[in-house]
């Protein structure tokens, strides 16, 4: 008799057997025993977690016929009548797979509708399971449709898919979903410990976890890489065989990387990777493991109440709790990005134990400054600072912000004894005045002394003469008129409380331009050019060329940027003003084009200011232009006519000259 592998083995029989899908189980089990049946069912989910095992199920719970040939609708199939057996053994006539994966056509779907019009032979029910249903062609798609929404009542659709994304949405509406969800470590630890009982073989609690890591969520994957590890060990299966079959990292070597990194030393980490790839170990494994350590370690870290709560029996536990108290939570996020994104990098590299260790010394060179002295939420201690002194975070910005304050010129520091204390650093439109709010005011920097920071902020409503604030003085501030704006009425006197020599500096606000008006271009081109006769000669000659198409890319820019200094009988002296324009390559193609248009000369360039190019002139030609086409469409009535009852404007940059 042949051997049959575990996957098959133990393939569940019935409802009660499955693992890691319960929500599913119910449901169609409810279903079942309520004889509320859909017509079609789609089941998704990723490879080996049960999709072509629930579809024999259902069609043996539609079809069971019980120990004694009385049975009818059961979510409990008896597994011993012919129609249980024959569905196991793939030979029921009136339950048909289709692979849609090699038989996508529209021919083949039609094939199978075509039965769809005969009754049962065998069974209560004809069931039809297309496997892999996102492989189908959209022809087929639309061939099964009407079908599919309106089946004989004899006749149930069972779909299974493992990318329900690329199956359209008029086959989706038709059917009642289930997604079936990979499965934990734990669930398949647990069946893998019943099976290899079952088996009567030998295997270590620590080379169990190893498979059930490596499945990812796929029990047919777990069955079989259990397989693998059963031939390997000869029979029983050891943890460091395993280990060793998978390629997967020593715990004990992730363990050291980690504590090497947190303690930065850089010596052991490079040894530990040398060590490694002597004995064969998968850097991406490593990487996977070290993920897989740091987000324990993060979850401690977030929830230390966590800790009571792991799990006793499993070896690593103690350690990451160790490390998880030894490694600051900021330094754990980062090393578990930089982990996460270098696996990516493995590929690129020259090799992949290289790739390796650039990723893990990633941390090292990007440590946060003072991370040494950083303690982890676990074993945060209080450390008391000196008597006398307020200890405060220091951050970059801060620390910019202060040598900023400090270099700035004393009328602009206010001490913290003459600058009054503001709740806020703009206050709000309800508290502020009705003339304050229809008037902008001047903003004031100030510096305070307990910060070390420059806030910038509108001045607080002066206090009436009636009922000043104790302790600080009323300083008026003066009021910068701004050109083109109606003058400010003259300031009351305020009380003669404030200190003259008090330094307020005033910002003047930037007074926004009306609409429809245009600001002059910042760098205008035409502003820039100094006409000149070898400018108009060089203008001419170079348009004449790229008119021909005589010259194109560099040596096309080079004569555009370029200006005309002097003409010699043979010799012509260019000026740029970028050096990588001075290419060897480029000048002799200019020369051979300007030789060809009938100016046989050797050009020489330098690099200096440009005054007069062709560049400079034809930008001069499309701003004129463009102002033009402006001033056309400003002048027009009609245009001044919808502006002025449609309260209309026009889109800056909309207007293109013809």
């Amino acid at each position: 008799m042949s051997y049959l592998v575990l996957a098959r083995k133990y393939r569940p029989r019935n409802f009660g057997e499955m693992v890691g899908q319960e929500h599913v189980v119910q449901a169609l089990s409810n279903a079942l025993t309520q004889q509320r049946l859909h017509h079609a069912y789609l089941f998704t989910g990723t490879r080996g977690v049960g999709k072509t095992t629930v579809s024999r199920i259902l069609a043996k719970s539609l079809n069971c016929q019980g120990p004694d040939g009385q049975g009818g609708i059961t979510a409990t199939p008896c597994g011993v009548c012919q129609a249980c057996t024959d569905i196991d053994a793939g030979r029921f006539v009136d339950y048909t797979e289709l692979d849609a994966a090699s038989n996508r056509g529209v021919d083949e779907v039609q094939g199978l509708l075509e039965q769809a019009v005969y009754k049962p032979v065998q069974g209560r029910f004809k069931v039809f399971m297309i496997d892999e249903v996102h492989m189908l062609t959209n022809t087929a798609f639309n061939a099964m449709l009407k079908t599919l929404e309106e089946p004989p009542e004899y006749l149930k659709f069972v779909l299974a898919t493992t990318d329900p994304q690329k199956v359209p949405v008029t086959v989706l509406s038709r059917c009642l979903q289930f997604n079936l969800r990979p499965m934990a470590p734990e669930t398949v630890l647990d069946h893998l410990t019943r099976v290899l009982g079952a088996e009567q073989i030998e295997a270590e609690p620590g080379a169990l976890r190893l498979l059930s890591r490596a499945a990812r969520g796929s029990m047919r994957d777990a069955l079989s890489l259990t397989d693998q590890a059963i031939a390997y060990g000869n029979g029983s299966l050891a943890e460091g065989g395993v280990r060793q079959m998978l390629g997967s990292a020593d715990r004990g070597h992730v363990h050291a990387l980690i504590d090497a990194l947190a303690r930065g030393d850089g010596g052991t980490v490079v040894e530990t990777v040398e060590a490694m790839r002597v004995a064969g170990l998968a850097a991406a494994s490593t990487l996977e493991e070290m993920t897989a350590v740091l987000q324990a370690m993060a979850v401690l870290q977030a929830v230390p109440a966590r800790a009571a709560a792991v799990d006793a029996a499993d070896p690593d536990a103690a350690e990451v709790a160790r490390l998880a108290g030894a490694m600051p939570a900021d330094e754990t996020q980062l090393l578990y990005s930089i982990c996460l994104h270098g696996r990516a990098d493995l590929g690129l590299a020259p090799d992949e134990y290289a790739g390796l260790t650039m990723v893990l010394l990633r941390l090292l060179a990007f440590k946060p400054a003072g991370a040494a002295e950083k303690k982890s939420p676990l074993n945060a201690e209080a450390r008391p600072a000196p008597a006398g002194m307020a200890v405060a975070p220091a951050t970059p910005r801060a620390s910019s912000v202060a040598q900023a304050s400090a270099s700035a010129p004393p009328a602009a520091q206010v001490s913290a004894a003459q600058a009054p204390e503001m709740p806020s650093a703009r206050p709000s439109a309800e508290r502020m005045p009705a003339a304050q709010q229809a008037s902008p005011a001047p903003v004031v920097v100030r510096a305070e002394a307990e910060t070390h920071a420059v806030s910038v902020a509108r001045p607080a409503p002066v206090a009436p003469a009636s009922a000043p604030v104790a302790g600080h003085p009323v300083q008026r501030l003066p009021v910068v008129d701004m050109p083109g704006r109606s003058p400010s009425p003259p300031p009351r006197p305020a009380p003669a409380t404030g200190d003259p020599d008090t330094p307020v500096v005033a910002v003047p606000l930037r007074v926004q331009p009306p609409p429809g008006a245009r600001e002059a271009p910042r760098d205008s081109a035409a502003g820039r050019i100094r006409p000149s006769e070898e400018g108009d000669f060089w203008h001419q000659t170079v348009m004449g060329l790229v008119a021909a198409e005589a010259i194109n890319a560099l040596a096309r820019e080079l004569a555009l940027q370029s200006q005309l200094v002097a003409r010699d009988v043979d010799q012509w002296l260019l000026r740029v003003e970028r050096e990588t324009l001075n290419q060897g390559a480029s000048r002799e193609r200019l020369q051979n084009a300007l030789a060809g248009a009938g100016h046989a000369v050797r050009l020489a360039i330098e690099v200096g200011a440009v005054v007069d190019s062709p560049a400079l002139r034809n930008r001069a030609a499309a701003e004129a232009r463009q102002l033009a086409a402006e001033q056309a469409i400003m002048g027009d009535p009609d245009v001044q006519a919808l502006m002025r009852q449609w309260d209309a404007r026009i889109v800056p940059g909309s207007l293109k000259p013809a």
